[in-house]
């Protein structure tokens, strides 16, 4: 199906909508806070050839259009996952691998509650279903962590990224990868930015990992800053049909930091996914 002669649709132009690629199966990039889709640009090149990619960017992001910017649908996560679902249905997708950064991960999934049909595959890279502690669970933050967090995004937003970008990277040699993220970060509007930073970190979605049917992979890094390895270890209980690849990079941006072996790893995920309906069809045969 050719999809460029519907990017006029004003729901792709309100979330910048750029597709790209010479295949049939359908990935689409989403990118987490404080970013747009820029930050794919290390990784998309590996799958252009072979795959139809489908990149945007979340209201208030990026190049979307800022005027669509509403601070009560936006309040949640569930505000961007009914613009996931306007995407899908504006270039009427079927089938689609969702790759989501961070954030992305819970809105992916909010997704695919609404609408499972579509989904064929869920990809989480550095996932939290909840990042403040609670009684029985730790997600590696405070109740007062947060709060600074958010004083600091108010109070002044470009001096938090500066001081946010190298640690969450966590590749110290590769400091042009940090005046990256930082440009990413600084082109978003600070109000914005809180106000998603908020939906982010206020976020619970526990339960409904438990009602996911689109089978997902969560990638994890060895030592994620944002999301400590027993947050994805809990996915993978509590998520049906979901399966964890603890990869040897570090940081929470690894399609930034280590887009080999980010693209190594998603494409060992396709191959399964091609093994396994060859599986099926050759059952169907006897």
């Amino acid at each position: 199906m050719n999809l460029n002669h519907k990017t006029a649709h004003p729901i792709l132009v309100r979330n910048n909508v750029k597709i790209l690629g010479e295949g049939t199966q359908t990935i689409v990039f989403a990118h987490g806070f404080g970013c747009a889709q820029t930050t794919w640009k290390y990784i998309t090149d590996a799958f252009l050839k072979d795959y139809k990619v489908i990149l945007f960017d979340y209201v208030g992001s990026g190049n979307s259009d800022i005027s669509k910017y509403d601070y009560h649908k936006y309040a949640t996560l569930e505000g961007y996952a009914c613009d996931v679902i306007d995407i899908i249905e504006a270039l009427d997708l079927k089938d689609i691998i969702f790759i989501g950064h961070s954030v992305s991960s819970m809105i992916g999934m909010l997704a695919a509650l609404q609408k499972p049909e579509v989904f064929k595959k869920l990809v989480f890279i550095g996932p939290s279903p909840k990042y403040v502690n609670d009684l029985d669970y730790i997600g590696g933050f405070d109740t007062a962590d947060i709060e600074t967090i958010f004083n600091h995004i108010a109070e002044d937003y470009k001096g938090w990224a500066k001081s946010i970008s190298p640690a969450v990277l966590a590749c110290p040699d590769k400091p042009e990868l940090e005046e990256f993220l930082l440009e990413c970060f600084e082109e978003t509007n600070p109000s914005i930015a809180l106000a998603f930073a908020m939906a982010t970190f206020k976020v619970d979605c526990r339960e409904q990992l438990k009602e996911l049917s689109v089978p997902s992979l969560t990638l994890s890094t060895a030592n994620d800053p944002m999301v400590p390895l027993n947050v994805v270890e809990y996915i993978k209980e509590y998520t049906p049909d979901n399966f964890l690849v603890v990869m040897k990079a570090t940081g929470h941006y690894p399609h930034i930091c280590a887009p080999e072996e980010t693209i190594k790893e998603i494409k060992n995920l396709f191959l399964k996914l091609i093994f396994s309906a060859q599986s099926l069809h050759l059952f169907d045969k006897f």
